[in-house]
């Protein structure tokens, strides 16, 4: 009897591993993709995953489904390691029904998502689904909400990390929106609510799987995948660099590395990086670069608003949030665009205890006032370092003193006003302008009279003027002091983020 039930054991499990069957595995990888469980290999340590619930069978019997039943049901769950640290996770297996979700799948993702919560652990799912079994009916959709309603209650408590590694379609696309960070692949991975074919049922229009959801119109028009990837592989390998910045839960500090870099590196080459003409760009990117530990910057959501730069570095290998102002693109001007993608980030930052660091160097803000507010509402340590112009209700929103900054300073460089020379002047001397000439004239008056940090200083706004070259070392011993920051907001059940 017992070799029986040792028999049938390997048969079920022989069974959950092979999904679809071979056919199915070889015209998923005839599409240029991996099967689930070939991407949960790439993603964790080896030989560190560990399966629960490969035996979950859905319970529909209409439509012939009580015919085809596949242990594991397409969905593999588990837990397992990345750089040694643990996370749950989840994989849709495309080859089983076109990756649906059953009301059996969904518990097991729910199980795997409550886990989470308990142990304090991020979670990451690898989605490749379309979307809800329809032989089932509302118990797969009602499936779909109990994982919303995880995915919203473990915001902010675990980090949440979505892989798009094939078509999200239907309810499949909600859950990764209200995730932390996106990762899509691109060629192979698509999100919409609704497919090509209803759209032309209803609009007549003609779209593409591609235009209407792809890797690219995401990462770059619609802001919501945050990464892009050439195939499935690179995409997972960044998900692990990605987790190696974060906290396994928002008790916990962000992982410190052994930094490969001097914390007390002075870099003469940024004191010749402003442009002595102030309207003249440069890439801001070559700041940060130069001031983190090298080869940290990781940046997020680099092709949506590239007039915010926003991403993760480390400092003396302690993880941080960079914010930075783009002068290369749109003069680094703040946009509702930029305002939302800054305020996501600063947010994110906030609710796992990283640091945020401040590179501003923008000349106005125009209606947005979500970044504000995030910066507001944040607790962490808050450094800020002006390179260049700060105009306006610009210079309040990023990180100033005056919305709780901790450590402010400014390079010589840094122009603070409420508004640039050429405008300033065309108010002030409104009458006393009759020339070109006497144009310029005022506006370098201006420029010498307020255009610079030594006002702003004087009042106490700012804690430092210093060379650009001791920007590093600088921020290095403030973020050591801060370590023991304690702020707090007061007590209330949430805010009213302006959305």
């Amino acid at each position: 009897m017992s070799e029986e039930r040792f028999e049938e054991l390997r048969r079920l499990r022989e069974a959950s591993l092979m999904g679809g069957g071979p056919k199915a595995i070889e015209k998923q990888h005839q599409k240029g993709k991996l099967t689930a469980r070939e991407r949960i290999d790439l993603l964790v340590d080896a030989g560190s995953f560990t399966e629960i619930d490969p035996f979950v069978t859905h319970r529909c019997k209409d439509f012939g489904m009580d015919q085809k039943r596949i242990p594991g049901d397409g969905v593999v769950t588990g837990h397992g390691l990345v750089d040694g640290r643990p996370i749950m996770l989840f994989s849709q297996d495309f080859t089983v029904f076109g990756g649906s979700l059953s009301g059996a799948y969904a518990r097991k993702i729910c199980k795997v998502m409550d886990m989470a919560l308990k142990l304090g652990v991020p979670v990451v799912g690898l989605n490749d689904s379309g979307g809800a079994r329809i032989q089932e009916g509302v118990e797969s959709l009602g499936g779909y909400a109990e994982i919303f309603l995880r995915n919203t209650l473990a915001s902010g408590v675990v980090p949440q990390i979505s892989a798009v590694l094939g078509p999200c379609a239907g309810g499949a696309v909600y859950s990764p929106a209200i995730t932390d960070f996106i990762a899509m692949v691109q060629g192979t991975s698509y999100m919409f609510v609704t497919g090509p074919n209803v759209v032309k049922t209803v609009t007549h229009e003609e779209v593409s799987f591609e235009e209407l959801g792809g890797a690219e119109v995401h990462a770059a028009r619609s802001g919501v995948a945050h990464f892009t990837s050439p195939d499935d592989a690179s995409c997972l390998a960044l998900v692990r660099t990605l987790l190696g910045y974060l906290p396994p839960n928002n008790r916990e500090d962000p992982p410190r590395l052994e930094p490969q870099d001097d914390p007390d590196r002075v870099d003469p080459d940024l004191d010749g990086i402003i442009p002595a003409d102030p309207d003249k760009p440069y890439d801001i990117k070559d700041v940060v670069t130069r001031v983190v530990d090298r080869d940290s910057f990781f940046e997020v959501m680099e092709a949506y608003a590239p007039n915010l730069v926003v991403g993760f570095a480390r400092l003396d290998g302690n993880p941080v949030g960079v914010v930075a102002n783009q002068p290369a693109h749109l003069a680094g001007v703040l946009d509702i665009n930029a305002s939302v993608k800054g305020a996501r980030f600063v947010r994110f930052c906030d609710c796992f205890n990283i640091p945020l660091v401040t590179f501003e160097d923008v000349p106005g803000k125009k209606p947005g006032a979500k970044l504000l507010y995030a910066y507001c509402e944040a607790t962490v340590p808050k450094l800020t370092v002006i390179t260049r112009k700060a105009y306006g209700g610009a210079y309040d929103v990023m990180s100033s003193k005056h919305i709780r900054g901790d450590f402010n300073f400014a390079w010589p460089t840094a122009e603070i006003a409420v508004m640039g020379p050429a405008g300033a002047v065309q108010i002030i001397f409104k009458k006393e302008i009759k020339t070109p000439e006497d144009e310029a004239r005022h506006a370098e008056e201006y420029r010498k009279k307020f255009a610079n940090p030594f006002v702003a200083a004087e009042l106490g706004y700012l804690d430092d003027i210093f060379e650009p070259r001791f920007t590093r070392p600088r921020l290095i011993s403030a973020l050591s002091l801060l370590r023991t920051k304690v702020d707090k907001n007061p007590p209330k059940k949430h805010g009213n983020l302006p959305l």
